[in-house]
């Protein structure tokens, strides 16, 4: 109680704490929601890809004075069209051409950013994030693009749901199921970019991935999923936070682990598919058997 007593009272007298608990929210919000079409749609390595992939266009944005939202966005929208470029032109599948392009757009920002060791400018944040960093104008960014993002979901949510689901029955309707892939990646792009500053590309697949899976351990229904996805958003990010102030740990990781935490509750102790629940009540159907 008293750890909870001391966390308000920081909460209410720090503005830079109300504003890192604010992004990390929009940004729990936002990966749970994009989050939930990537795993529907076996997209998990794509979200890795371009996570990492934003590295660069980082850094040159610093580097010529730019904002780096403009320059993640650019990089990221840029790996996907390559990487789809790539599997469609060679013998090399998507997974294959992923793990070649996300990786070596990786190592092109380390290079960058080691280049620039001499400069006084440190990037080494957007690895790892920093929430308790964010700065005003850097949340307002993030309510853009969270506004943005839920914004495009709820006009395109039909072809979405169908290209999802049965992507032939879409294109047989006549949606246009590439440019909704690219929409799709567009949109992962803005989300990792949302998500640099509070848990870092490094972790960021964690978030766009882990809320998402957790949900969909628990429901069968799209709409539910996304609320569900969007909740456990939220609480990682108010958890991970709390523990951050707590116990001076790095805030991006402990928003990560309560979000893994809550994916392994769901994954021994769902309703439906928890591991432990099924045994359980295999072993009750097992011993009703045996008695009659």
């Amino acid at each position: 109680m008293g750890n909870l007593t001391f966390f308000f009272d920081q909460l209410l007298s720090y503005s830079y704490l109300q504003q890192a608990l604010t992004a990390a929210i929009l940004v729990g919000i936002l990966c749970g929601v994009i989050g939930c079409f990537i795993i529907l749609r076996g997209m998990a390595l794509m979200g890795d890809a371009i996570s990492h992939a934003v590295l660069p266009g980082v850094v040159i944005a610093y580097m010529i004075g730019a904002s780096f939202f403009i320059g993640a966005v650019i990089t990221g929208v840029i790996t996907a069209l390559a990487i789809g470029y790539v599997s469609q032109n060679s013998r090399v599948k998507e997974d294959s051409a992923i793990g070649i392009l996300f990786t070596a757009a990786f190592a092109l920002g380390i290079v960058l950013i080691t280049g620039m060791r001499g400069t006084g400018v440190d990037l080494w944040h957007i690895l790892f994030g920093n929430v308790l960093a964010v700065s005003r104008t850097d949340l307002w960014v993030t309510l853009g693009i969270g506004l943005f993002v839920l914004l495009i979901i709820i006009l395109f949510y039909r072809p979405l749901l169908l290209s999802t689901f049965d992507p032939v029955m879409a294109q047989a309707t006549g949606i246009p199921v590439q440019m909704i892939h690219y929409l799709l990646m567009l949109l992962l792009s803005l989300v990792t970019v949302a998500a640099l500053q509070t848990v870092g590309i490094v972790l960021v697949v964690a978030m766009l991935i882990t809320p998402g899976a957790t949900a969909y351990l628990l429901t069968n229904r799209l709409p539910v999923m996304l609320c569900l996805a969007a909740m456990f958003g939220v609480i990682s990010a108010i958890a991970g936070i709390y523990f951050s102030v707590i116990y001076d740990v790095a805030s991006g990781a402990s928003i990560v682990l309560v979000a893994s935490t809550l994916f392994a509750l769901a994954f021994f102790f769902s309703p439906k598919q928890g591991v432990l629940t099924r045994y359980w009540r295999g072993k009750r159907a097992k011993e009703m058997s045996a008695t009659s």
